[in-house]
């Protein structure tokens, strides 16, 4: 091997990226190491995201629009109301939402392109086959259908925001 060859090799592995490289031809072994032998560096997988989704445990599935708003003022305000109670001062006669939930794990877009329309926006009527968003998962866009008619009032999650399975997306009456 020349001294060309090498830099090759050298501008090969930087432009790939590898941690290390070996070759052996005719008798002459080459060995390109990004790091110190005396020292390596150890590389670790990044840590798993965590997503701090706001659920409420022993919560049932569909939520009124009254406890949801009282969820809401509850987690905003630093009164000792609970949502259950403002709820019953309501008069409880609010309508029930069904929550679209998060089939996968994934990123959560709301248009098809970062220029396009959002599929759904709160007082929209849908149908049970509406794309209502996209979660990316794995660089797979995957449309997300509605499964249900009605109108959304509440939309969960923000455009770009990473979703995990089971998350509340939209709330539809």
């Amino acid at each position: 091997m020349n001294l060309k060859e090498i830099k090759d090799l050298i501008e090969l592995v930087n432009d790939k990226g590898f941690a290390e490289f070996e070759i052996e031809r005719q008798g002459f072994r080459l060995r390109i190491s990004r790091f110190k032998e005396s020292n390596p560096q150890i590389i670790q997988p990044a840590p798993a995201p965590i997503i701090i989704s706001p659920a409420i445990p022993g919560a049932p599935e569909t939520l009124s629009s009254g406890a949801q708003r009282g969820l809401i003022e509850a987690e905003s305000s630093a009164g000792s109301i609970s949502a259950s109670s403002q709820n019953a001062e309501s008069g409880g006669a609010q309508p029930e939402l069904h929550i679209i939930k998060s089939p996968i794990v994934g990123t959560f877009y709301s248009a098809p392109s970062p220029t396009s329309e959002p599929f759904a926006r709160i007082g929209d009527h849908i149908e049970q086959d509406t794309v209502v968003c996209i979660i990316e998962a794995m660089k797979l866009m995957n449309e997300i259908q509605a499964e249900v008619s009605g109108d959304i009032l509440k939309i969960y999650v923000e455009n770009g925001q990473p979703v995990e399975y089971g998350q509340a997306l939209f709330g539809v009456q």
